[in-house]
């Protein structure tokens, strides 16, 4: 595939679009845009790193026929793991556990054992226990510029392949943003306010995502935060990745 395929400007995090003047906007004829959205090239590319795109298990089964009505459905619910500001991809993953991008299930069990393993002793309560692959915490909180760091594709695959479905963060480092699109592994969701600062680990919430963005419900204190759109990017993670969505809209040949 030569070219690179971009994506809109919701599929950044509002606070990480930056639009350059020497850099021509320009329309896409095979994505779904709301009026007449134009794109800035430098958004997201598709130009793939070696195979690893391409080899990925994808979290999430394809999409059906209307993505955008499916996304508006979409619900997740179970228990929080609560962070703060400036959480690195070190801290989601040490780079001595990221040397091999994971190919089959095998090796994304191995690499779930490590799901933020490299937090600071302070944080008494792991993520995956000892000798597991699997957290109970399907849903991660966290401060600002959530992800930071290195630019690694392991980051949201490890949190993916540990059971995450969903983070809500103040606000993303730019490439994480992009990888968790990419990979299809989390939803990277934006809150109105310090949602971490409201919640503990441990407590029950759901997420429910809307059209118009979304709402978390903390059942465990009764409150509810209000969350902010994740635009057409929510079809692109939904159909499990950059790749698998291209396959679904007919824009690349399908593996069968």
């Amino acid at each position: 595939m030569a070219s690179s395929l971009a994506t809109l400007p919701q599929a950044l995090p509002s606070s990480s679009i930056k639009h350059s003047s020497s850099l021509a906007t320009f329309r896409s004829s095979f994505l779904k845009f709301n009026g007449s959205t134009s794109i800035n090239p430098s958004s997201i590319s598709l130009t793939s790193r070696g195979t690893s795109y391409t080899t990925i298990i994808p979290r999430a089964a394809a999409a059906g026929s209307d993505a955008n009505e499916a996304i508006a459905n979409t619900t997740f619910h179970g228990l929080c793991y609560v962070l703060k500001d400036n959480i690195d991809t070190d801290q989601i993953i040490p780079a001595g556990a990221a040397c091999t991008f994971p190919t089959n299930q095998q090796e994304r069990d191995e690499i779930a054992a490590h799901a933020l393993s490299g937090l600071p002793d302070f944080h008494k309560t792991r993520y995956v226990e000892p000798g597991e692959n699997r957290s109970k915490y399907s849903i991660i909180i966290g401060g600002e510029n959530f992800g930071c760091g290195s630019s690694r594709e392991h980051a949201p695959v490890c949190l993916g392949a540990a059971g995450a479905k969903a983070i809500v963060a103040e606000s993303y480092a730019r490439i994480f943003f992009r990888n968790s699109v990419a990979t299809g592994e989390v939803f990277p969701l934006e809150s109105e306010v310090r949602v971490c600062e409201e919640c503990k680990t441990g407590d029950t919430v759901t997420i429910e995502l809307t059209e118009t963005g979304g709402l978390l419900t903390n059942h465990t204190t009764g409150k509810n935060y209000n969350l902010k759109s994740i635009g057409d990017a929510g079809p692109v993670i939904d159909a499990g990745g950059i790749f698998s969505y291209a396959r679904l809209m007919g824009m690349i040949p399908s593996l069968t």
